[in-house]
């Protein structure tokens, strides 16, 4: 498979990740033929990002009723690089790659007990207000939070 384009070393990339979330593949996850369904990948992605998320300080504000901001994907792509299969133990791995006005790039990488990689991904999330459904730019304090879990 050929090394998607958001990637420019692989070795490098793969080590920078500090965040890993664990999964187990579910046999309602498997199709007929008895490994992950493809669909299953973006599901893992989102279950990474929100914890992700909370675990840098984000999730306070934006899963709360009070807050003003919230989080849309723009896009999100998958690339599937090993099968996976029925009750194998996955770390799906998650980093803000790069932060804009009111966007995150996040990328994925998702690891099976071996550390094979499995699937790799990136997708942009932007911040749009609750009211408008405009995008909203990052505070201070957010952008302090994105920027700090790349230094970790």
């Amino acid at each position: 498979m050929a090394k998607p384009d958001y990637i420019e070393e692989m070795e490098q990339w793969s080590e920078s990740f500090e965040y890993g979330y664990p999964v187990t593949v579910r046999f309602s996850e498997t199709d007929a033929f008895g490994h992950l369904n493809n669909t299953v990948a973006f599901v893992y992605f989102e279950q990474g990002r929100i914890s992700f998320f909370k675990d840098i300080g984000l999730g306070e504000e934006w899963f709360s009723k009070g807050g003003e901001g919230i989080p849309v994907t723009a896009d999100l792509h998958c690339d599937y690089v090993r099968q996976v299969f029925f009750d194998e133990k996955l770390t799906v791995s998650v980093k803000a790659a790069e932060i804009g006005n009111s966007s995150v790039d996040l990328h994925y990488k998702v690891t099976n007990e071996q550390n094979d990689i499995c699937m790799t991904g990136r997708g942009r999330m932007v911040q749009v207000s609750r009211k408008t459904g405009k995008a909203l730019p990052w505070t201070d304090s957010a952008r302090s939070l994105l920027e700090a879990s790349r230094k970790k």
